[in-house]
Order: structure tokens, then sequence, then C-alpha cells
């Protein structure tokens, strides 16, 4: 089992940028797929970024790519993504998650562990 603590939201103008990360606990971080997921108010949650176990293989959601990177640290045991030309429409909590079996994925209910989320406000 593994748990994931979610940090770096906050406040920012359109166009900013923010790096969330994610810590997790547990010596086996390297063999989850790692993702991040968004909930925007009144909105369902919905898929942002992906990266592999090894960190060789990514995938974005089409309203980010080209803004976020996900990227991973697996001796230290976190995930990132970092998020520029921040829009209004990006405004929700951010949550990370784990997968612990299987590839790659955008499919949320394949996810097995979530984080908390941190909340990310991008102002007009």
């Amino acid at each position: 089992q593994v748990q994931l603590v979610e940090s770096g939201g906050g406040l920012v103008q359109a166009g900013g940028s923010l790096r969330l990360s994610c810590a997790a606990s547990g010596p086996t971080f390297s063999i989850y797929v790692m993702g991040w997921f968004r909930q925007a108010p009144g909105k369902e949650r919905e898929f942002v970024a992906a990266i592999s176990q090894s960190g060789g293989s990514t995938a974005y959601a089409d309203s980010v790519k080209g803004r976020f990177t996900i990227a991973r640290d697996n001796a230290q045991n976190t995930v990132s993504l970092q998020m520029n030309s921040l829009k209004p429409e990006d405004t929700a909590v951010y949550y990370c998650a784990a997968d612990r079996y299987g590839t790659i994925s955008s499919r949320e209910y394949e996810y097995d562990y979530w984080g908390q989320g941190t909340q990310v406000t991008v102002s007009s």
C-alpha cells in the first residue's frame, strides 16, 4: 500500500506557473504508474497526466498538452506536475494517484491509491 500527499497548490494569475508535488510513502514507489487528475467545482474528476513506472512514457489530456509536464523521481519517491501558461479553466483540486497494476492509463478506475488533493486557483 502507498500513501500519497500532494503539495504546491495555490493562487496564481492567468499565464503564470505552479509546480505540484506528490510524495509517496513505502519502498515500492517505482512499481506504480502515477497520474494526476483534477476536479473543478460542479464537474467530474478528469485525467490530467500520467507517467510510467520508469518515467519513459507519459500521457496528457489534450487540454493541458504543451503546457503541463509530469515527471517522477523514483529515488525520492516523488512525482511532480509542472504547470505553465495557466488558464482560469485550470482551476480545480488536483489529485495524485497510483496504479499498482497495469500500464499508463487515463482511466480513473484503474488507479488504486489517491492523495487528498491540493487546490489550484487561476485568476483572470
